[in-house]
Order: C-alpha cells, then structure tokens, then sequence
C-alpha cells in the first residue's frame, strides 16, 4: 500500500553526482583508480544514472584532470547510464571519444554567477551550447542541463523565477532532453520551490525536469519533498553529502543520496537501490578522503551494524 501523498508522482528516479560534484572541489587529487572504485560501488548499489566526470580543463578543475581515463574505463552497454558533464563543443567531442552516451551542459539563472562561473554571460553561454546540441544530435548522444542558482545567487542574492524559467525553457528548446534544477548554495525554502517551480511549469513539463536541492541550510529534502508535491519525479544528490558548499565555508553541500532514498522508500518508492550498499560505499570513499560522513541515515545505519562511518569530525 502506497503512503505516498496524493498528487506525488508514480514512480522517481535518482541521478548521482558524487563522483563528479561530490570530489570536484577535493583539495588533494583523487587517484583514479579510487574513483573507479566508487562508482563501481555505487552500480553495484543500485543507482542507474550515474554522473561520473566533467571534461573541463584541468587548469580549471585539477581533479577532473583524468575524466578520459574514468570514462574509456566504465563499462559500456549495462544498465547504468553513464554521464559526463561539457563546457563547450570541444569538452563534448573528446566525452564522446572516451566512450561517453550522455552528456551535460551547464547554465546559470544569475547573470553574476554565470560569469564568475563560466567566465561568459548567459547570452554567451547559450552560444556554447548550441553546436553541442547540434552535434548531439547528429549522434544519437543524449543531453541534459543544469541550471545554477534557481533559490539564490552568492553574488546577486534573490533570483527571480521568472529567469529559471527562461532558461529552463531555452535549454528544453536547444534539445535538452531533462534539466536539472540546482540550489547552488541551498537557501531556498519549500515555499521558494513552489514558487520557482510555477513559473517553469508554465512552459516545461514535469517529465523534462529534476531537482538539485542543496542542504547549507537543512532545506534539501523539504525541497524535495516540495518538488515532489509539484510533480517533478527525478532527483540528483551525492553520496555522502559529498561535495561541500564553496561559497559557505564549512557548510555542507550537495544533499546526501542515503538520505533521500531512505526518504523516498518510505514513501513506497521502489528505488533499486540498496540503502546498505550505497552507505558502505559512503563510508569506504569518505575514508579514502579522510572526511566525515555528512549522510544522517548512513550514520546511524552504520553505527547499528556496527560498521564505522568514517572519519570523525
């Protein structure tokens, strides 16, 4: 018997964004073959979308300096679907040659952010994208978008939902077959989430888009939940919580994958994902890196069965 609310959708989906999110801001370099290591835990979990690299510049992202490498390593033709997140036309024909199907590409609703992050306005990103786009196309590569700063902007503060709508819909328009939503700096509170996401809805449709609810503020799955109370159905996060929040220092970042699907299982959601393996998984990279576990549920999982979480704090 379903306890899901009325008006909840049918059936969600999570996209995991640990190894690329999650360890990009990693001061030390990761070694690949840990990151490997991760991600084959995270299949072995259960997760079917996976994000695994970008394939920016190493001058800009040192820890992406190996996305080649991960990507020609992942096993190709499963059910995992492999992504990898592009700036520009050039980031996108070497994922492809490294063996990526999907891709990423990456847009702001705050025209500061876009520049302090792009180093281009929206306008100009929006120029990248389109012989991406075009090229996709032409070779059956699927792409999604991201969209920075839909609850708030580091640098402009308050971020109309009218400019999360424009760009959402210029991403679907482009061809992006899903857009993901981000709260860049998780300020945003349930009432901001519906009302960001009226102004979308006007001209998106529920199955194009997902959430990225950060937790800086303890509001990521009260943001999911009210995303789910909206309709939308797939939703991205991070083993571990890993990630951080750059523009909060100390805080906590990007909202734990363990805890969202304990959230959603309660709801009666079939998952595929097994809670126990995933936090395992957690535990081993937080480890690795020799970082706490931000994960609520994994801590207290673990520490019933009596395995260790991680580093302490």
């Amino acid at each position: 018997m379903s306890m899901r609310p009325a008006g909840f959708p049918t059936g969600v989906q999570v996209f995991e964004v640990g190894a690329r999110d999650g360890l990009q801001n990693e001061a030390g370099f990761v070694p690949t073959e840990a990151k490997l290591e991760l991600l084959g835990r995270l299949a072995s979990a259960g997760l079917r979308r996976i994000e695994a690299t970008a394939f920016v510049s190493p001058k800009w992202v040192p820890q992406m300096a190996d996305h080649a490498a991960v990507m020609r390593a992942l096993p190709k033709g499963g059910a995992v679907r492999w992504s990898a997140l592009v700036p520009n036309l050039q980031g996108f024909e070497a994922a492809v040659e490294a063996g990526a199907r999907e891709v990423a590409v990456f847009a702001a609703a705050s025209e500061t952010f876009s520049r302090r992050n792009t180093n281009c306005s929206i306008t100009e990103s929006f120029e990248r994208f389109a012989p991406v786009l075009a090229a996709a196309r032409l070779q059956g590569i699927a792409v999604r978008g991201y969209v920075s700063c839909v609850l708030g902007c580091p640098y402009e503060g308050a971020v109309a939902p009218t400019a999360v709508a424009e760009v959402t819909s210029r991403l679907v328009e482009l061809g992006c077959h899903e857009v993901s939503l981000g709260d860049t700096i998780g300020i945003g509170t349930p009432g901001d989430t519906h009302e960001m996401l009226a102004a979308v809805l006007r001209t998106v449709p529920t199955g194009k888009l997902a959430g990225h609810f950060h937790d800086t503020w303890g509001q990521g799955l009260a943001n999911v939940y009210a995303a789910l109370e909206c309709g939308v159905a797939t939703f991205d996060s991070s083993v571990s919580g890993l990630g951080g929040c750059p523009y909060a220092r100390g805080a906590t970042g990007n909202l734990a994958t363990e805890d969202l699907v304990y959230m959603l299982q309660g709801f009666g959601y079939d998952t595929g994902i097994d809670l126990g393996a995933l936090a395992a998984a957690g535990a081993a990279i937080c480890t690795r890196l020799g970082r706490p576990q931000e994960s609520r549920v994994a801590r207290a999982l673990l520490a019933r069965r009596g395995t260790p979480p991680g580093p302490s704090r």
